[in-house]
């Protein structure tokens, strides 16, 4: 169907409905794996805050990533269910907006994040005699908010280009959430601002901070290597392990999707591929972190023995 952004209120998230039948087993296991996030992600949050031991830079940046991604599948992941149990697919025009944009803004809010903990690995292991002073309180609150608010007036100026596109070719998107590929898909015209402006999303608020989460990382494996034992130099690096392997779920997936051409054939592809950032990154990250870190694993276990019976 042709329609025009003048004359249409909402879009049609076609989702999962090129495999019919499967709807059901698609909402169990969509279900099951937010369900996991939230719980996975709320534990980290709780266990950060109850322990004094965790009461560190290391763990805030972690409880602030947590907090981020339980927003941004919150904004997915209940509309993707509620479309598989559905005949109406429908996604109100703001809503899409909407729904867009708080994805884009909490996705910048994750690289820079990211980043930030990169940074606080580098002071820990490349100053550690200076670690408390640089990584003081007010540093800390400072690289959060900042990376919080880093994306606001880019991907806001990206949702406002995308929304007052004429939309013409139809009012189908294919995908189960408003991404920018799948909408840029349906408009007519020339999208050339728009692509220039996601390219300068994609240096500022992608590039950037991996560059800097680089350059750290870089940093620690030289001072790593200086360590003249095998023991201390395995301690350093298992410092960092957790959050290099985030840091590489996250990226690549991310750079897998939007740095594909645009074109349809690679509509499907990009779909499924969104699920490894939209769903199963923010799964991973509190089992990479719960598995790989006795801190925390200590952390829950005075959790357990808080609460016996829960």
């Amino acid at each position: 169907m042709r329609i025009n952004k003048s004359t249409t209120n909402s879009f049609m998230l076609l989702g999962f409905s090129t495999f019919p039948g499967l709807e059901g087993l698609f909402f169990t296991t969509f279900l099951t794996i937010y369900l996991l996030i939230l719980t996975g992600n709320a534990l980290i949050i709780t266990m950060t805050l109850a322990d004094q031991a965790l009461h560190i830079p290391m763990y805030f940046f972690l409880r602030n990533l947590s907090c981020l991604e339980i927003c941004y599948t919150s904004i997915i992941i209940p509309k993707m269910l509620e479309n598989l149990l559905s005949e109406d697919r429908t996604i109100q025009f703001v809503s899409c907006a909407f729904q867009m944009s708080v994805f884009l803004i909490t996705g910048a809010a994750e690289c820079f994040l990211l980043a930030a903990m990169a940074y606080d690995r580098y002071v820990a292991i490349c100053q550690p005699l200076r670690y408390t002073l640089i990584m003081n309180a007010r540093v800390c609150y400072g690289l959060v908010a900042a990376s919080w608010l880093a994306g606001i007036p880019v991907q806001l100026a990206q949702t406002f280009l995308v929304f007052t596109s004429c939309f013409c070719n139809s009012n189908e998107i294919n995908h189960f959430f408003c991404d920018i590929p799948a909408l840029l898909s349906l408009v007519c015209g020339d999208t050339s601002i728009n692509e220039q402006v996601a390219l300068l999303e994609v240096l500022l608020l992608a590039v950037i901070p991996f560059s800097m989460i680089l350059m750290s990382y870089i940093c620690i494996a030289i001072n790593i290597l200086k360590i003249p034992s095998v023991e201390g130099r395995h301690k350093a690096f298992s410092t960092c392990s957790s959050h290099l392997m985030v840091v590489l779920a996250f990226y690549g997936s991310g750079i897998i999707v939007y740095v594909t051409p645009k074109a349809r054939d690679t509509l499907d592809t990009n779909k499924y591929l969104s699920l490894f950032y939209t769903v199963l990154s923010p799964l991973l990250n509190p089992l990479i972190y719960s598995l790989r870190n006795r801190e925390v694993q200590n952390a829950f276990g005075k959790v357990c023995l808080l609460f016996p019976h829960v």
